[in-house]
């Protein structure tokens, strides 16, 4: 556990309750088999905070004023052309027989205003980009400020039982998804069968949802539904070994699509694709969504993460487009266009 004092201005919000009070951070998931309310984040390259919050009540957000970052100020750590012809390189492992499934993404950067506070942006992704597992974290002393509006469920617990929701297949209607987008869910659904396996009694995993279309702003996606039980001897620890990073930010097989991210991808991804959410360890409850939609600041910059998944149906240059298409709304909200 690491030292807390002076940090009063750490806070957790998720689905409606606020945590204040920080008692302790620590990098260890075996705290969160033992008690308290805990906010956590998973960074895809392997950072773990998990923050164990004092005094936790339902509350709305904190209203704080965002001073709004224009559009032209953001670059991306991949151009077109070098997205494209990754894209195009990941098809040709496909064709080798190194992988069925690519995610291949790219991060977003600006200059973070001057005294400005995730809070604020939080808002206005509540009204502008409204989301299943919206949260804020801000932890200063481990400079960590992250919000969050992501529609995607890594790991939901109640009990002994896991459930993970995996989405793969976007548009901006229901009649644009196609064939290939079906491809890739039930791929990912797959994997995430098979991970949950490594941790689940023998005969529990099972899929209540294949494919569902749910709808978001701007957006639809296909989402599918993959629940476990889990074993008597499996906690957190076991289970975020088994399953992170989610397979429908990786690929598959991930173990050979992690590599070739390795190779692609010029830049860490740091919180977006890893995961964000909160454990009430009294309760053995716990959300834990995959940190996509999710801006977060580093170094004195704002980031966001987009991303798709390739497949040997993809079109490399359709697949950049569905970058752009995941980014442009959360990029006019953080310019303050609700």
């Amino acid at each position: 556990m690491s030292s807390t004092d002076g940090d009063d201005a750490a806070i957790a919000w998720f689905g409606g309750r606020l945590a204040t009070g920080l008692l302790d951070v620590t990098s260890d998931l075996s705290a969160l088999d033992g008690s308290g309310f805990w906010a956590v984040v998973l960074g895809f390259e392997g950072e773990i905070v998990c923050a164990r919050f004092g005094d936790v009540r339902n509350q709305g957000l904190p209203p704080s004023p965002w001073p709004g970052v224009p559009r032209g100020s953001w670059t991306s750590s991949m151009s077109q052309d070098d997205y494209v012809a990754g894209a195009a390189r990941i098809r040709e492992g496909i064709a080798a027989g190194d992988y069925y499934q690519v995610n291949l993404c790219r991060v977003l950067s600006a200059p973070l205003p001057v005294g400005a506070d995730l809070l604020g942006l939080a808002g206005l992704l509540a009204v502008g980009n409204p989301a299943p597992y919206a949260g804020v974290v801000r932890v200063p002393s481990h400079d960590l400020m992250l919000a969050t509006a992501s529609p995607e469920l890594f790991l939901g617990r109640d009990g002994s039982v896991v459930e993970s929701r995996p989405i793969k297949g976007t548009a901006t209607t229901p009649d644009g998804l196609t064939d290939k987008d079906r491809a890739e869910n039930v791929m990912i659904v797959d994997l995430v069968r098979n991970d949950l396996g490594v941790v689940a009694l023998p005969g529990s995993v099972h899929v209540p949802a294949l494919c569902a279309v749910e709808e978001y702003p701007g957006l639809v996606h296909l989402v599918s539904t993959v629940r476990a039980t889990l074993r008597p001897d499996a906690g957190w620890p076991e289970l975020v070994a088994a399953t992170f990073p989610p397979g429908s930010v990786t690929g598959a097989p991930k173990s050979s699509a992690l590599r070739a991210l390795g190779e692609l991808e010029p830049v860490p991804r740091g919180p977006y694709c890893g995961a964000v959410g909160w454990v009430d360890a009294d309760r053995r409850t716990a959300q834990l969504a995959v940190g996509i939609r999710t801006f977060w600041t580093r170094d004195g910059r704002l980031h966001l993460g987009t991303g798709a998944a390739v497949t040997w149906g993809s079109d490399p240059a359709g697949e950049w487009d569905e970058t752009e298409l995941k980014a442009r709304r959360l990029l006019s909200v953080a310019e303050g266009m609700t």
